[in-house]
């Protein structure tokens, strides 16, 4: 049961939030990272009106109008809000509750709740957009929460979501492996066969509120467990074409390299974990634009949780894979983008991904792009938010310390806006 001193927070917190009308506010900090270049910058300061960037520079040369609120934040940088382009807000972690339980014993009223609770505790952490790949047996509950969230009431970051996501039939979960065969079991994504039904499918998700369209190009259905292709190149191809027929981007889970491979000829625009992606695949999604969201704090996750893994230890197999596919589109040049399967841990820990993207290869720069105007691109929203330049809207976070040479100061979030609205900041 949630406590009800978590619920009279949230009741607060809203209710805190700046109306129309609000005052100009003027950002201080010690230096501002925006996204537009690889260092962070001193002595500039960022002039936010009516939700958005009107002017950054230095403090004494901007003009905001009488009854401008400052706010001074000292010690920390300033960066764009951050964006996880891999959550599920509608999970916990697992070694909390299984996911089989959560899908068949949490009542979808309760894990839309608790689902809100996750959403605030995301933004309060500094990242002010998610790409929510799946309410994983949830039905379309992610429509609702993502418009209380845009209506006000709750916080939580932007949402962009896929709704039921959509697999191969008997080859998701929960079961049928290892349930009685006479149980019909409620299931975590939409299950199709063909390519009617792969089509049908979209269009149902893409009418009921679905941002992007997730496919499962693979699952763990071989003989002894394996991953291997579930969904035929044919109803990938279905999928990828109805889908981007009505403006539908498409979010492909594949582990496999024969999942991802299949995945980017049908067309694919991101590519979900890709442990096993071969050199051959990735230089294939170079060619075609496609990006990667590795995932490697989920993997990690799993490995503690089930694995034995003990941080700081040896790394469990499917870590070395991770870690292996991660360094090698690096060095292909694959687009890269911050998405962390968080859900499987815990939410508001978002920034364990960027910071494992730094500990496997990327300079802070790079990890910050990736969880900011390299994510914004990915979403189609490179001209809304992502970086601290005019126009665009003031979502934004500062952390203690400089995240753009030093990755863990993501860490340590001092201050959040999102839509020029205040969520987190300073004690006076």
């Amino acid at each position: 049961m949630l406590h009800l001193e978590v619920l009279f927070g949230l009741a607060c917190l809203v209710a805190a939030q700046p109306s129309a009308g609000a005052p100009d506010v003027l950002l201080i900090p010690d230096r501002v990272w925006t996204g537009t270049t690889d260092r962070s910058e001193n002595g500039l300061a960022v002039h936010v009106h009516d939700g958005a960037i009107v002017a950054i520079g230095p403090v004494e040369r901007l003009a905001v109008p009488s009854g401008t609120r400052r706010i001074v934040l000292k010690g920390a940088t300033l960066t764009p809000g951050l964006i996880d382009l891999h959550s599920h807000l509608f999970l916990h972690p697992y070694n909390e509750t299984p996911w089989n339980d959560q899908v068949l014993k949490e009542p979808q009223d309760y894990r839309s709740v608790l689902a809100t609770v996750h959403a605030r505790q995301t933004l309060l952490a500094g990242f002010t957009a998610l790409r929510d790949l799946g309410t994983e047996g949830a039905g379309y509950a992610d429509v609702s929460i993502k418009r209380a969230i845009d209506e006000g009431l709750v916080p939580g970051p932007r949402l962009f979501v896929a709704t039921r996501a959509i697999v191969a039939s008997s080859s998701y979960g929960p079961g049928p492996r290892g349930f009685r065969p006479d149980l019909e079991l409620p299931q975590g994504a939409q299950a199709i066969s063909g390519v009617d039904e792969a089509a049908r499918a979209v269009r149902e998700q893409a009418a009921r509120g679905a941002d992007w369209i997730k496919l499962y190009a693979d699952y763990r259905v071989g003989p002894n467990g394996e991953t291997m292709p579930t969904l035929s190149l044919a109803e990938t191809k279905a999928i990828v074409e109805a889908a981007h027929r009505i403006g539908r981007p498409v979010a492909a889970h594949a582990g496999s390299d024969a999942g991802v491979r299949m995945a980017v000829e049908a067309g694919v625009d991101t590519i979900e974990h890709g442990d096993a992606a071969s050199d051959e695949t990735l230089q294939l999604m170079k060619r075609h634009g496609v990006a990667f969201e590795p995932t490697l704090a989920a993997v990690m996750a799993i490995g503690e949780y089930f694995e034995h893994y003990v941080p700081g230890g040896e790394p469990t197999p499917r870590m070395r894979e991770s870690e292996r596919a991660f360094r090698a589109a690096l060095r292909v040049g694959v687009i890269i983008g911050n998405g962390s399967d968080v859900g499987v841990f815990a939410h508001g820990e978002n920034a364990r991904e960027p910071e494992l993207m730094v500990r496997y290869g990327m300079t802070p720069a790079q990890a910050l792009h990736a969880a900011t105007d390299g994510a914004a691109k990915i979403l189609r929203q490179g001209d809304r938010f992502g970086r601290i330049v005019p126009g665009l809207r003031a979502d934004l976070a500062a952390f203690e310390g400089d995240p753009s040479t030093s990755i863990d100061a993501l860490g340590k979030p001092i201050f959040v806006m999102k839509d020029g609205a205040v969520y987190r900041e300073p004690a006076p």
